[in-house]
């Protein structure tokens, strides 16, 4: 076990000098003219500095750790070995491109099927989120999760509902947002599902949640909520799984929150879709 500590402390900070190496360049693009493509559709935005972005990271994490394999947002699947490293470069691209503040670079490393260490790192505001198998952090601080009990007192941050979430759910999507709206003292769509958890692992919100999501969203900011003692749950199909970075679905909250509104239309609407043979888009 204490080895296995140890190589989570060795991959937090190999994670973390990854994230921070890019910080820099990302800084520099943010708010200045820049070429933009799209992946599906108008709405799924990618820019040079996405894969810019995660070429270098990839260099990094590979030149330290040799035995990897990368699973990336934009390169996909490459190379074998012992660790996993889930990659978002950018995650929160719209806003990027579009001058909001609200972005952030997620990587996260799996052994065995496990999350073990992560980073999420917010460029614009300085923030450091990080967390091993001895616990999380924000910055050097020690980072411990909070929420209100009850969900009339809770804020909840999530990008939901977006147009993938029109695409599976149609306009049953805002009967599941107008639930939420008057079960919560305050919804906000931020548009970054990594930086979402780790608000609130910080404490800064109360729950999150997504359908129909990548690894490399939630791997990293998961791992973070659970080692600051919050809790996140994957979802498929409307049933638990395991491990929750590779669920299609989730929910997570802070420490000391329960929320019935949340987990019910989270098990109901991930229960209406088949994340293995999702209907065809639009």
């Amino acid at each position: 076990m204490n080895d296995l500590l140890s190589e989570s402390r060795m991959l937090r900070l190999t994670a973390v000098r990854a994230a921070l190496g890019v910080g820099d360049q990302l800084r520099a693009a943010f708010r200045a003219p820049m070429l933009r493509d799209f992946k599906r559709d108008a709405h799924d935005i990618v820019t040079v500095h996405d894969k810019a972005a995660e070429e270098s990271i990839v260099r990094m994490l590979v030149g330290e750790h040799p035995d990897s394999m990368i699973v990336g947002e934009e390169g996909g699947v490459s190379g074998t070995g012992r660790v996993q490293w889930h990659i978002d470069p950018i995650d929160g691209t719209s806003n990027f491109a579009r001058g909001l503040a609200y972005w952030c670079v997620s990587i996260a490393a799996v052994v065995d099927g496990r999350v073990v260490a992560g980073v999420v790192f917010d460029p614009m505001a300085h923030n450091v989120f990080s967390a091993d198998l001895n616990g999380a952090l924000l910055g050097e601080e020690p980072l411990r999760s909070r929420a209100a009990a009850d969900e009339i007192d809770a804020t909840l941050v999530s990008s939901f509902p977006n147009p993938k979430d029109t695409w599976l759910f149609g306009e049953s999507a805002y009967e599941a947002q107008s639930r939420l709206v008057a079960s919560f003292q305050a919804v906000r769509n931020l548009g970054s599902g990594a930086l979402n958890l780790a608000h609130v692992a910080a404490g800064w919100a109360d729950a999150t949640m997504g359908f129909y999501t990548n690894s490399w969203d939630i791997s990293a900011g998961g791992f973070i909520l659970l080692q600051a003692g919050g809790s996140i749950r994957g979802l498929a199909g409307g049933r638990d799984h395991e491990p929750f970075h590779t669920a299609p679905d989730y929910y997570a909250t802070g420490e000391g929150g329960t929320y019935p509104t949340l987990s019910d239309v989270m098990t109901s609407w991930s229960a209406r879709y088949d994340a293995s043979n999702p209907p065809p888009r639009p």
